[in-house]
């Protein structure tokens, strides 16, 4: 078996790269348009020579004509080698660099000719139209060969014709002025060439850098692949070039924005008109996993400038999250209530059993009166102001966690809440990681208060979290939001500073804010607003149900305070919110 490669077979014809491409067809170009524009030149340029040559024959004829002594000599005199008519002819034409001077009579005879052997012969060609009184101009052949002539009539002086004067100019003359001008027109065409090649060169490579030196092949394989890509994605694609119009859209994108077609060329503002979305896809708002709402659907956009001006934003819907999250959150308050009363069901049974076998039957039924009217009482002053259902359940847990912590959980007087809450999932772990925080910082504090204040202002949710701990100093107050950051120990089973970190993102991606100030009295007191929390009055009602939730699905399944609610809404839970329960911050 040979160890000798095969030999490569040479691959003829085009390059596959658009580089070679593109300058190869344009010095082609160049090249054919230099030889079409050289060819179209010395035509007519050949022709314009004979025509100069023939004028200038026929010139120098008619002004051997005007001499008066010609005609004179040419009618008394006989042909002759030496005669006057001759040497006239003769002076002429060495003056003038003609290749002949002919003078005939009326009969066609010489005078005059360079070779004297011709004088007295009959002329070569057709003296009749000279004769009859024309001037001519021709390109023919006669004794002398090929020539540029001039015929012109001789007149004596009255006027009347008596024969005929003829010049030549040497055809091959002609010839030479034209092959001598062939290389500097081939120069010029050259450097023409040259200079269009050069250029070519620079646009190719500018072509080059643009196609990332890709081929044409490549180039339209990758377009294909991006519209396949585009629009078979899941989620909505928004390019835009540097005046923020819209340069491409996919179906993903119409269908979560409720635009069409018509929308590509338009600017955002035209297409969506004022709004948070619009801010968020044009740039005017930044961050990461930005939160909006677009009809009825909650967003999560983000934006990627591109290296042209431009942008792209992509689009994810928040309804498409996994039916386990939202029960899951849904279920937290519920959890937490559960775990919080464990102990304290315990000590209540054991204190009950004791009464009964100590016979007090009548303190054993006020005792369990009391029980239940607590449990009554704080649902029911929940519920009274906070409609939504996942709220009032965590603040009812968070209540009895605080009981079991020896903390006075109570709601502000201005709380109050509708029913119409755009991501209630949201709001639940803002709500949860506060009163947290609230609740770890007045931990074993005298007269331990923690006051939650939830009201709406027009389309705007205000959230308010007071306590009476030590508060948070100025320099530590925007520290507290940043993510990791703690002054508690970290728990061995996980971390701390997620929550408040996790707060604030959640407030910004709504186009919100979260901050913290000095309570009155002393302690901290956390504020969030959310500006478009809420739907307009009568809008929650002809939402759609949640399309991973069947028909008549409850939100709070298992929760004694939302039994017997159905809640559809758009919105799901947060990949981050979903996380928050797990941490501690």
């Amino acid at each position: 078996m040979s160890s000798t490669p095969p030999a490569r077979r040479l691959r003829l014809g085009l390059p596959r790269r658009a580089f070679s491409q593109v300058l190869l067809m344009q010095v082609a170009i160049a090249a054919g348009v230099a030889v079409l524009v050289t060819g179209l030149f010395l035509a007519p340029l050949s022709q314009q020579l004979d025509d100069q040559a023939m004028r200038r024959a026929l010139a120098i004829a008619q002004t051997t004509a005007a001499q008066p002594q010609l005609a004179e000599d040419l009618a008394s005199t006989t042909p002759s080698v030496h005669g006057p008519v001759q040497a006239e002819a003769e002076r002429i034409r060495r003056a003038s660099g003609a290749e002949y001077v002919v003078v005939m009579n009326m009969d066609g005879i010489r005078w005059s000719h360079p070779d004297p052997k011709q004088i007295g012969s009959v002329v070569s060609t057709d003296p009749r139209p000279a004769l009859a009184g024309q001037e001519i101009m021709q390109i023919d052949d006669g004794t002398l060969g090929r020539s540029a002539r001039g015929k012109v009539p001789l007149r004596d002086a009255a006027g009347k014709i008596v024969g005929a004067v003829s010049v030549g100019i040497e055809y091959n003359s002609v010839r030479s002025r034209l092959i001598h001008a062939i290389p500097e027109l081939l120069a010029y065409a050259g450097a023409a060439l040259a200079i269009g090649s050069l250029v070519a060169f620079v646009i190719s490579r500018r072509v080059q850098r643009q196609t990332r030196d890709l081929a044409f092949s490549d180039i339209s394989s990758l377009l294909a692949e991006r519209e396949a890509m585009l629009h078979g994605i899941r989620e909505g694609v928004v390019a835009l070039d540097r005046g923020d119009r819209v340069r491409l859209l996919n179906d993903e994108a119409q269908r979560l924005l409720g635009i069409g077609e018509e929308a590509v060329g338009r600017s955002l503002d035209e297409a969506l008109g004022e709004g948070r979305t619009t801010d968020v896809l044009a740039g005017r708002v930044t961050g990461t996993d930005l939160l909006t709402v677009q009809g009825q659907r909650v967003l999560v956009a983000n934006r990627m400038p591109t290296d042209d001006g431009g942008a792209v934003a992509t689009l994810r819907d928040r309804t498409e999250l996994e039916q386990l999250g939202r029960e899951l959150d849904s279920t937290r308050g519920l959890i937490d209530a559960l775990r919080a009363q464990d102990h304290e069901h315990a000590n209540r049974m054991h204190t009950l059993l004791g009464l009964l076998e100590l016979e007090m039957y009548d303190d054993a039924v006020e005792f369990v009166g009391e029980v239940v009217g607590d449990h009554r009482a704080t649902a029911e002053q929940v519920t009274e102001k906070i409609h939504d259902p996942l709220l009032a359940a965590v603040l009812v847990g968070k209540a009895a966690v605080a009981a079991e912590r020896g903390v006075a959980l109570s709601l502000a007087d201005l709380t109050l809440l509708p029913d119409r809450l755009i991501d209630s999932r949201g709001l639940v772990t803002m709500v949860g990681n506060l009163v947290d925080n609230a609740l770890d910082a007045v931990a074993g504090t005298p007269h331990a208060r923690v006051e939650v204040e939830l009201r709406a202002e027009g389309r705007a949710a205000v959230l308010r979290v007071r306590d009476t701990g030590p508060g948070v100093p100025v320099e530590h107050r925007e520290l507290v939001f940043a993510d990791g950051w703690s002054t508690k120990k970290p728990p061995a089973h996980g971390k701390r500073g997620i929550g408040l970190s996790l707060v604030r993102r959640l407030a910004e991606r709504q186009g919100g804010s979260a901050r913290v100030t000095e309570a009155d009295g002393g302690g901290a007191e956390f504020v969030v607003v959310l500006p478009e929390a809420l739907t307009e009055p009568g809008l929650a009602a002809q939402t759609p149900p949640h399309p991973l939730l069947p028909p008549g699905s409850r939100t709070g399944a298992g929760d004694p305070l939302t039994s017997g609610r159905t809640r559809e809404r758009d919105a799901v839970q947060e990949p981050e919110a979903a996380a928050a329960s797990k941490e501690e911050s």
